[in-house]
């Protein structure tokens, strides 16, 4: 569904993206690792049409994206931290939004009933708190059906109920086809939803394996120890 080619993206004298080559297929969650500085937020970018890359290119559906706009229809984005207007209320957040896609011919808004949103329509968006905010933003990335999924460290700040209401929304919309990809630094949260898991070092893929390859290619049964196995050995 997602091709990128030989994608390479510098800021000054820093190689944030070095030549990067990889293929994301629908009906996948990818979890999307690497430590701070390793290019995933950027990768992130290039592919919502944030950043412009250096050199190398971007396929949706076999054509290029790039200086493109339309297939961010198709794109829905969860940010790690969502930045909204303070004053503007809940409902006007989503009523903006809902107008701004127009256009737009499903509408899913089961997030919005899950979490309890209507209650809240009338608050302001600056006497909510990190985990209210990270609510609306994912009802926002699901909003539009879209067919690819971004979604930057999604539980961060949501209790334990509602992290697992977004896990059982991220499964149930890989099972229509979609393409999901996720960052997370929680390894028990990547290995409940994941099939695959890709790691990023320095711009470039480390790994890129189904979390059942990467588990037997270093005889580990939990995930976090297997990927800490295959890190340590590759240095």
């Amino acid at each position: 569904m997602i091709a990128i080619e030989n994608l390479s993206k510098t800021y000054g004298k820093l190689a944030v993206l070095d030549n990067l080559s990889v293929r994301f297929e629908g009906g996948r969650v990818v979890s999307i690792i690497g430590p701070n500085g390793a290019g995933k937020t950027t990768m992130s970018k290039c592919i919502l049409g944030i950043v412009l890359p250096d050199s190398g290119d971007i396929k949706f559906k076999g054509e290029s994206i790039l200086k493109k706009h339309a297939y961010r229809s198709q794109i829905g984005y969860m940010p790690q931290i969502g930045k909204y207007p303070e004053n503007m209320k809940i409902r006007q957040v989503i009523e903006m939004v809902r107008d701004i896609r127009k256009d737009a011919t499903v509408i899913d808004e089961e997030l919005i009933g899950l979490y309890g949103l209507q209650n809240m329509y009338d608050k302001r968006m600056g006497s909510l708190s990190g985990g209210t905010k990270q609510k609306v933003s994912a009802a926002l990335a699901f909003m539009f059906d879209p067919q690819v999924l971004i979604l930057d460290e999604p539980t961060a700040g949501l209790d334990p109920i509602s992290a697992e209401i977004l896990k059982c929304k991220i499964l149930k919309e890989k099972k229509k086809g979609k393409l999901i990809l996720i960052t997370s630094h929680i390894m028990s949260e990547v290995e409940e939803v994941a099939d695959e898991v890709m790691c990023l070092m320095d711009g470039s893929v480390k790994f890129h394996d189904t979390i059942t390859e990467i588990k037997q290619q270093a005889n580990e049964e939990r995930l976090s120890r297997a990927i800490a196995k295959i890190m340590h050995e590759e240095d």
